[in-house]
């Protein structure tokens, strides 16, 4: 399995970006699926989640802003990034989980599989 993310880079704050994360060997319509971050010097934090059958799930930092997204045709994760903060400044990651998921998953240990990351930093 590999996640390969893209669409970080830099912009200044209010601006937005769209990060994709293109999934190969496994498929992601019937994984759980999932964003996360890494700010430099703090843990890795949830962004948004999706379920297998579409439920989502959002930071409350990022709720209202953020929107999370699956392309079952292109096997591909999306996340729409607007409104960015300086806050949103970040590593990130994409996550799947194999198998079928009837909840939205949240916690990190419980993905299998993890992109390299790609970074967004927001100019304030």
């Amino acid at each position: 399995v590999q996640l390969v993310e893209s669409g970080g880079g830099q912009v200044q704050a209010g601006g937005s970006l769209r990060l994709s994360c293109v999934v190969s060997g496994t498929t992601i319509s019937i994984n759980a699926m999932g964003w996360y971050r890494q700010a430099p010097g703090k843990e890795r934090e949830l962004v948004a989640v999706i379920s297998s059958g579409g439920y989502t799930y959002y930071a409350d930092s990022v709720k209202g802003r953020f929107t999370i997204s699956r392309d079952n045709a292109k096997n591909t994760l999306g996340l729409q990034m607007n409104n960015l903060k300086p806050e949103d400044t970040a590593v990130y990651y994409c996550a799947s989980k194999r198998g079928y998921s009837t909840v939205v998953v949240r916690r990190a240990a419980e993905y299998d599989d993890w992109g390299q990351g790609t970074s967004v930093t927001v100019s304030s």
